[in-house]
């Protein structure tokens, strides 16, 4: 019977890592030790909401967290009673003062795009607005009546920059900044995935694709193709397979990443210059492809040369592209951790490349030619197709 309850024990507690998983919000601690009953993690902008409804009294109790916070910028949310976007919300605002590090939190109703956040009073009655900040976590808590007869309002989210004398900036008209609304239920706890968050998604399946495809995986291939070559009588034709698998697999899931690219395209044309780039990598890797699959000579073939020439310039000139073209796929997303991680990746690979080249101009001053080494090369060059 212990046992039976060791095990429901564990099981329960692995039930609770994976909700924490899917939700993180869920294992947030709040400096007010307040407990909420509900909370969704939010599509875009590092936020979260986290909510107490009270049916009796129409009162929500609710703390909107915005991470990676900047001590210089100002973060809102906001519900807005007549329609979607920004016009008409009612807004609950927080920002740090960067020149006494004191918090401001307040309440605002926007009527324009032209408006500059002044504080006011709001369309339905606020019992309470604070906020705290903490390792660049700022948290904004609001108490409120919503409107009457209302439990399904549109609602927003929003950063943006603060200047040295405490003016709240424009935030920016582009990337998530742009494609940070939707609704929400306070009642059933259900939170929309608006048209612009499932773009983000999309397009965050995009990158990682093409990312993992054309940046990382073909640079891989070319540099285990070329480096392994050093090991020839040790490990046979081992370098042309991995090579090859290693390569395929790009291919195929660059070829899915750029039907992800090809179906957000009918939606929204900018950004030619990188779907130009990408059109031109799929169709270098696909005449790469047929041309090694039913084009290539034997290696004793005289014309051998001028096929070693087009794989070369080719593979590498795709290699260049596809690297330029994920930089640029990041820039447009505007995601500088991501731009910090693939260059990371990037300089990696390029150390891995040079230690390698060094070592393959040693070896053969180790390791004099004899006939043995001879002859298992020239068994190595007759596996290669």
């Amino acid at each position: 019977m212990a046992s039976i309850h060791k095990l429901a024990w564990l099981l329960s507690l692995l039930v609770l890592s994976i909700t924490a998983t899917c939700e993180p919000c869920k294992s947030l601690n709040f400096p007010n030790n307040v407990n909420y009953a509900t909370c969704k993690d939010l599509g875009v902008l590092d936020s979260s909401l986290h909510w107490n409804y009270h049916q009796s009294s129409s009162r929500v109790d609710v703390a909107f967290k915005k991470a990676n916070a900047t001590d210089s910028s100002w973060v809102a949310w906001a519900i807005n009673p007549t329609s979607q976007g920004m016009v008409g919300s009612q807004a609950f605002l927080a920002f740090r003062n960067s020149s006494d590090a004191t918090l401001k939190a307040y309440t605002s109703s926007v009527t324009s795009y032209d408006t500059l956040l002044e504080e006011g009073s709001l369309s339905f009655p606020v019992y309470s607005v604070s906020a705290s900040y903490s390792n660049g976590d700022m948290i904004l808590f609001a108490s409120f009546k919503l409107p009457e007869n209302t439990t399904l309002l549109n609602h927003v989210w929003q950063e943006g920059p603060v200047s040295n004398d405490g003016t709240l900036g424009m935030h920016s008209l582009s990337g998530p900044n742009i494609q940070s609304f939707g609704t929400i239920d306070f009642v059933s706890g259900k939170v929309s995935e608006t048209a612009g968050n499932s773009k983000i998604k999309l397009r965050k399946v995009h990158g990682i694709l093409n990312g993992i495809s054309w940046g990382i995986l073909m640079p891989m291939g070319a540099i285990l193709a070329r480096y392994l070559k050093a090991f020839d009588g040790r490990l046979g034709a081992t370098w042309f397979h991995v090579h090859r698998a290693c390569q395929s697999m790009a291919y195929i899931i660059g070829i899915i990443g750029f039907a992800t690219g090809s179906y957000m395209a009918r939606h929204n044309r900018h950004h030619s210059s990188h779907g130009c780039i990408g059109i031109t990598l799929v169709c270098l890797a696909s005449l790469q492809v047929c041309v090694a699959m039913f084009l290539r000579p034997k290696k004793d073939h005289r014309h051998r040369i001028f096929w070693n020439i087009f794989h070369y310039v080719v593979g590498y000139g795709t290699i260049g592209l596809g690297i330029w073209n994920v930089f640029k796929g990041i820039d447009i997303m505007e995601a500088r951790e991501w731009k910090s991680v693939y260059l990371g990746v990037i300089i990696c690979l390029a150390l891995i490349a040079l230690v390698l080249e060094v070592i393959t101009w040693i070896l053969p001053c180790i390791n004099k030619p004899n006939t043995h080494s001879k002859d298992q090369a020239d068994v190595v060059d007759q596996q290669i197709p």
